[in-house]
């Protein structure tokens, strides 16, 4: 406006001194005024353009902010889910264990591994009815003085007044640090409890700590009762949101963020606001911030919600239009000062200001983009299968683990059916499951198997609800995790279980029929001394005695089985081992028509198992590969070193019948087989089993009874002894 009042003076003296027409005066006038004009009517059209330009960005950054919060509350669910899946599965362990605190150290010591990186401190034994509780750290354990009333009623609670189902406390704060509780009861055990205590700040650290929004914004995640669970001013964690921030700024007026958590975050909504804080990342004074926000769900029964906020400041999206802005007021001075090219001016200019605003946006928005695109490369890189299914069970997004898994692309998976992933009981399983979450609108867990190339695959998937912007919801989530490991690792344990019950049993029985059996041996010699040779009575006995020393063969394999005694220090060399045995059975496998190929590793070390217990061992296995190609075939042999391991690798593989996938949980009991009657006793395996555990190993069996497009026909017994170097000292 100087410059305008200048002008207009300059202007009445010229006039003035040069005493022009009138005529002229009026157009000079006349022209001065419309350059006024277009000059406010470019100041009233720039502000109004200003403000809708910052009202859009806004918007559009408080939006790529509520989708920063959406990830993060995805991370929290998830890795909360993985801490309730491993207590439950140590809860389930412990129940078949000692009810001594200190003999479950080992079990316990196991999971601890597991799940200390994801926050949980220490975890605790609770025996309510014993009023005994035991503290388990990451190096020992040791039993906790408190009182039982101390304890959180939410936490540990007796069987009979609960639903014996895992639950988890609202957070609790102890002295500088606050932690969250998460208990089971223990199957089988009379109002005994485990639990984990999770320090909050590690558990939930590694999600909130790196996150900008913008340049300097950050997140905070409150819990259902308003307390600081998570912020970047440390001093905050484990306070109340509302009181935290007046004692930090006392004459500040927080009415705006106190409602937007009373009345949306503690709600369990999701939403953007702004308010007005006193301070940001160093700076004071009234600043106003953006602010985007969404429930969090740690718990079902009773329900507990969290809720997770990603805030930034206004200034951070204004100070782009404002600098837009400053070049629009110079525009405007030089169509004052230029009243003949004021349009052409203008236009010009104006363009290259749309242009300069256009670029600052964009660059604002890459920013926030790049934000995004951060959180959306953790979830292209985790090892989950992650995607997204309309109502008809169409795919919408594919994670790259889950298109890899299946041998093809994302963007060729999107837009096809379930049924292009899985098989058909497996997508119609899904497919009524997209529905009920549909129906229901809730998310719930299921655990299903789906065949591969190789083996089925059993998966845990989580089926959640997505929704639009207008709350409708219009697609199902759905995260998977392969457990196919877990379920090996159960079966096995399982099958461990009732060998060893089994072997007990044996043994109990073998020791029961050794002492009569030897009677009857006795006496039956005594009666062929004083039988003449020959006689008939004498073969009749003679019949009897190899009976009666098949018997004492049969009960000697039981107890070796079900003996326990020290395994001692002896090696063997692994390859020499084989290749005697092999010279023993050659000409017998040789008059069977079955070829044997072996391929032995070199430079493996010694094994700590004896000599003729091994060979005893790969007889039965060698024998029992010959029995299932009765019309001949090739058996393999391969030796190696087990990278990493310290272990030796033998494994047996046949062209035969195969097993039946209903036996191969039989095939380590005793007297069960797979021969006609009469042309086994069924111990080989069961015997074998006892002298491979002995010695520290494992036996595993691998069959495919039919000849499949990926995997011929066939059995593989695996075998791993531990090495002598992998020996502990």
């Amino acid at each position: 406006m100087e410059v305008w009042h200048a002008l207009c003076s300059f202007i009445r003296s010229d006039m003035e001194s040069t005493r022009r027409p009138k005529i002229e005066r009026r157009f000079v006038l006349l022209v001065a005024v419309c350059a006024l004009a277009v000059a406010s009517a470019g100041v009233f059209l720039s502000i109004r353009a200003g403000k809708e330009s910052r009202a859009v960005v806004t918007a559009q950054f408080n939006e790529e902010q509520l989708q920063v919060a959406r990830n993060v509350k995805h991370f929290v669910e998830r890795e909360l889910g993985v801490l309730k899946k491993e207590l439950l599965a140590l809860a389930l362990d412990l129940s078949k264990e000692s009810v001594n605190p200190e003999a479950l150290y080992p079990r316990i010591e196991s999971c601890f591994t597991r799940v200390m990186e994801n926050g949980v401190r220490s975890i605790e034994w609770i025996d309510i009815d014993a009023r005994r509780r035991w503290r388990y750290l990451s190096y020992r354990a040791v039993p906790v003085d408190a009182a039982f009333e101390t304890l959180d009623p939410a936490l540990v609670r007796p069987k009979e007044n609960g639903d014996g189902q895992l639950r988890v406390s609202p957070p609790a704060a102890r002295g500088a640090e606050i932690f969250l509780g998460l208990s089971t009861p223990i199957p089988d055990r009379k109002d005994a409890f485990i639990a984990f205590q999770v320090n909050l700040s590690w558990f939930l650290g590694p999600f909130l700590r790196e996150i900008r929004s913008g340049s300097t914004g950050y997140a905070w995640i409150i819990d259902e009762s308003g307390t600081f669970l998570y912020h970047p001013f440390s001093r905050f964690i484990g306070k109340s949101a509302f009181e935290a921030r007046k004692s930090k700024f006392p004459g500040q007026n927080y009415a705006a963020i106190n409602e937007i958590q009373r009345s949306q975050m503690l709600e369990g909504r999701e939403g953007t606001g702004t308010y007005t804080s006193a301070w940001h990342r160093g700076s004071t004074g009234r600043i106003e911030k953006l602010i985007a926000y969404c429930p969090v769900q740690i718990a079902e029964t009773p329900v507990q919600t969290w809720s997770v906020a990603v805030v930034a400041p206004v200034y951070e999206i204004e100070e782009a239009v404002k600098k837009a802005q400053f070049w629009q007021f110079i525009l405007q001075g030089l169509v004052i000062l230029g009243v003949g090219l004021a349009g052409f001016a203008v236009l010009g200019l104006e363009i290259r200001w749309s242009k300069t605003l256009e670029k600052r946006v964009c660059s604002r928005t890459e920013a926030l983009r790049r934000s995004e695109e951060k959180y959306r490369s953790l979830v292209e890189s985790a090892e989950d299968f992650i995607f997204t299914l309309d109502r008809n069970g169409s795919l919408l997004s594919v994670n790259s683990f889950t298109a890899n898994f299946f041998g093809s692309s994302p963007d060729d998976l999107i837009g096809k059916s379930v049924q292009a992933l899985f098989s058909g009981p497996a997508a119609q399983r899904m497919l009524s499951r997209v529905q009920r979450v549909f129906e229901t609108e809730k998310s719930f867990r299921e655990e299903f198997e789906v065949s591969a190339e190789d083996a089925p695959v059993w998966i845990a998937g989580n089926f959640m609800p997505l929704r639009d912007e207008t709350g409708e919801m219009n697609a199902v989530l759905c995260i998977a995790r392969d457990i196919t490991e877990s379920k090996n690792l159960e079966r096995q344990l399982i099958n461990t279980e009732k060998l060893a019950s089994l072997g007990t049993l044996a043994a109990g029985v073998a020791h029961e029929i050794n002492n009569p059996l030897g009677v009857i041996l006795g006496f039956c010699d005594l009666l062929i001394r004083k039988q003449a040779l020959g006689s008939q009575e004498y073969e009749d006995l003679k019949t009897i005695e190899r009976q009666g020393y098949h018997c004492k063969e049969i009960v000697e394999s039981l107890l070796s089985f079900a003996r326990t005694e020290s395994p001692g220090r002896s090696s063997t060399d692994l390859n020499s081992c084989l290749e005697e045995i092999i010279k023993i059975v050659g000409h017998t496998l040789e008059m069977n028509r079955i070829e044997i190929a072996t391929e032995l590793g070199d430079n493996i070390p010694a094994v700590r198992a004896d000599y003729r217990q091994l060979q005893q061992v790969f007889l039965n296995l060698i024998n029992n590969a010959a029995a299932a190609m009765p019309e001949g075939g090739r058996l393999f042999i391969r030796t190696a070193a087990e990278k990493g391991s310290k272990k030796a690798v033998i494994q047996f593989r046949d062209e035969g019948t195969g097993i039946r996938p209903e036996d191969m949980d039989r095939i380590f009991e005793p007297f069960f087989t797979t021969k006609p009657e009469g042309e086994g006793t069924g111990l080989g395996l069961f015997v074998s089993y006892g002298i491979i555990k002995q010695y520290g190993g494992s036996i595993e069996c691998r069959s495919q009874p039919t000849d499949g497009p990926d995997q011929p026909r066939g059995t593989v017994f695996t075998v791993r002894l531990q090495t002598r170097h992998g020996e502990e000292r």
